[in-house]
């Protein structure tokens, strides 16, 4: 006899491989599923879907005090990733449901990424690649090298990290800024923590991996990107809310940076924004986590979230 109903709302969640449904399976859930197209799940839908559920792997779909008064089931939000801007914990907390997260899960996935879209940016590679593929296939645009360039790093947690293990490759100076410093990590890579203006003025590239919370919102604001140089580049692969994007756009149109290269924005919903139409800002639909692995890894951590905390009432993982 089944035990629990769990509620899925991401397309990938054990699609490559079955394991993470197994984990549930095994555990006496059944599962129930948004239906398939659906990237970012509608309040009704959504409403619908956990109407009866125990539990739910979710996605970045926002968990509001109106989708938990819609769940009376509900015991525990089990976000598929290290996010958790999309919940509100306050509403959670009062209707008794935990948040669990899959921290670490998708760390090296969106390293990887936020490298790719700094490379690119440097090099135009999609820009030229659409040129070629659309023809006539003559542009000749200069780009920048990476090589030995220095790199701003704003956020330093596990994917922070992650990417400036990558950058040191390069032989990158790397300059970061965060509240919290780790001098260990800082002395093996020849990492310089330097105040926010400092990193601003001094970076050919600027990298995000900052949380989104009340003080790092518009952190890049037109403040900001003013202080920035003009052949400097900004990666974001952290959350759209650290951005102004209407800063942001008037910065890249009027050469005020060069270029900027975007798995995330504040409203995903939807791209038809001015930022989509300019050729030296590349964006991508939020696949930082968009690996094999990664899947595996959060799909596995955030079934055994589900199961551990259905099963004891604690979980590693919750917030």
């Amino acid at each position: 006899m089944q035990k629990w109903k769990i509620a899925i709302t991401v397309q990938s969640f054990a699609r490559a491989n079955n394991t993470p449904q197994k984990i549930l399976e095994d555990a006496g859930c059944s599962i129930i599923r948004l239906r398939a197209g659906i990237d970012l799940c509608p309040k009704e839908d959504l409403c619908e879907l956990l109407k009866d559920a125990d539990g739910v792997i979710a996605g970045v779909e926002k968990y509001t005090k109106e989708i938990f008064a819609a769940a009376p089931r509900l015991k525990i939000v089990s976000r598929y990733g290290v996010g958790y801007d999309s919940v509100d914990l306050e509403a959670a907390k009062a209707a008794n449901v935990a948040v669990a997260i899959t921290p670490n899960a998708n760390r090296d996935s969106v390293a990887d990424l936020a490298m790719a879209l700094m490379l690119s940016s440097a090099r135009h590679i999609p820009l030229l690649d659409s040129d070629i593929k659309s023809g006539p296939g003559t542009k000749r645009v200069l780009g920048f090298e990476v090589w030995k360039k220095t790199l701003g790093v704003i956020g330093v947690g596990s994917i922070g990290k992650a990417f400036i293990q990558r950058a040191s490759g390069f032989q990158m100076r790397i300059l970061c800024f965060d509240v919290v410093k780790d001098e260990a990590f800082a002395a093996k890579y020849n990492v310089q923590y330097v105040d926010f203006d400092t990193l601003l003025r001094e970076s050919d590239f600027i990298s995000l991996h900052a949380p989104s919370i009340p003080q790092t919102r518009n952190i890049i604001d037109s403040a900001a990107l003013s202080k920035m140089k003009k052949t400097a580049m900004l990666i974001n692969t952290a959350r759209g809310p650290l951005v102004d994007e209407d800063a942001l756009f008037r910065a890249l149109s009027e050469g005020q940076i060069a270029a900027c290269g975007l798995d995330v924005m504040v409203d995903e919903s939807h791209y038809d924004k001015p930022l989509c139409k300019l050729p030296n800002c590349i964006i991508l639909p939020h696949m930082g986590a968009g690996t094999y692995e990664a899947a595996y890894n959060m799909g596995t951590m955030a079934a055994q979230n589900i199961v551990d905390y259905l099963s004891t009432g604690k979980c590693k993982n919750t917030l």
